[in-house]
């Protein structure tokens, strides 16, 4: 273990997600934050944990970064499925205004075998019958590396079950969700359209993926009143380590 963990001066981790004005989304982020808290009891107890928004909620990163203790480090780590526009600019911008501080950005969430697991799982869940179309269901974004992060996870789910999955966006990229139900139908008249929910909590977009067509949509990767997922404990738990590893 590293020992900049051991000391009195970890680094901090700030866990960084997009912000809600959905109570439900707002809730289960929370229980996030408290199982990654509680779970660092254990590895490293000395690091500060706080929780930061990109867009919408307060407090916003640069103001957790600026309340922060005096000429302590921090290690961001962004609470979103794919390294797109918040990552490459908001927080890039956030680091940047930091300064003399040091701070770095660890990967996002995804593309991670882990979150795949969670997505098999809420498939599971919803009853997922062997005939029937799995599309894979992204927020999108105009950035192709975020798209192509969402593609990674969907070749990814299509390997653990074994069966075809599209990838479609809710927005700002294509196919869209709407189309991709739309023609999963028509090649498929006969089979269910089942849309496995690639988005981290409850909120706008799982809403528009409800109004899509699908027959079935599985439930978010955090749920509201569910303990989040262990898996995805350990992936954000890592993505710190690997942080404080690249200060």
């Amino acid at each position: 273990m590293s020992d900049a963990l051991q000391r009195d001066t970890a680094p901090l981790l700030l866990l960084a997600s997009h912000g809600s004005r959905d109570p439900a989304a707002q809730r289960a982020v929370l229980a996030l934050v408290d199982a990654v808290t509680l779970a660092l009891t254990t590895i490293s107890p000395a690091t500060p944990v706080a929780a930061g928004f990109i867009d919408v909620q307060q407090p916003d990163v640069p103001q957790c970064l600026a309340e922060a203790d005096p000429g302590r480090s921090a290690v961001i780590v962004p609470l979103l499925v794919s390294a797109g526009y918040h990552v490459k600019f908001d927080l890039a911008n956030a680091v940047a205004q930091a300064q003399p501080r040091q701070v770095g950005v660890t990967a996002a969430l995804g593309p991670d075998s882990r979150l795949t697991g969670i997505l098999a799982d809420r498939l599971a869940q919803s009853g997922l019958r062997a005939e029937d179309r799995v599309i894979l269901a992204a927020a999108g974004s105009s950035d192709a590396d975020a798209v192509a992060d969402c593609r990674t996870a969907g070749e990814q789910l299509a390997a653990l079950l074994s069966r075809p999955v599209t990838v479609a966006f809710i927005a700002a990229a294509t196919p869209s969700l709407v189309d991709a139900v739309a023609a999963a139908r028509s090649e498929s008249p006969d089979a269910r359209v089942v849309v496995a929910s690639y988005l981290l909590a409850p909120g706008t977009f799982a809403r528009w993926s409800q109004d899509a067509g699908a027959d079935v949509v599985s439930a978010t990767l955090l749920v509201e009143g569910e303990e989040p997922p262990a898996a995805l404990v350990d992936v954000v738990v890592d993505r710190y380590l690997s942080g404080v590893r690249a200060l």
